[in-house]
């Protein structure tokens, strides 16, 4: 008995572990639409951080996008699967 007790908690971080490449790569995908977005803003993108992912049935994630004009000049993107809006 302790031995199927054992695989029953190991269930929950396997089951998370094998999400993780699916998050990952919706959020790698959403940065070229985060690009597309400082774009549009004039900003000529540089370097994408992730500053926010919520998970869930409207997953969103939020990026800072450092602009190539200014050394501290920004925009932030929201992303919600594959749409994209410049927030500042």
């Amino acid at each position: 008995m302790p031995r199927v007790l054992s695989l029953l908690l190991l269930l929950p971080p396997l089951a998370l572990a094998a999400a993780l490449p699916a998050v990952a790569a919706s959020v790698s995908a959403a940065q070229a639409e985060a690009k597309e977005a400082a774009r549009g803003g004039n900003c000529t993108p540089t370097k994408v951080e992730v500053l926010r992912y919520a998970v869930g049935r409207q997953s969103e994630t939020v990026f800072k996008v450092n602009c190539s004009e200014d050394k501290e000049a920004f925009v932030l993107v929201q992303c919600r699967s594959r749409t994209c809006t410049l927030l500042r």
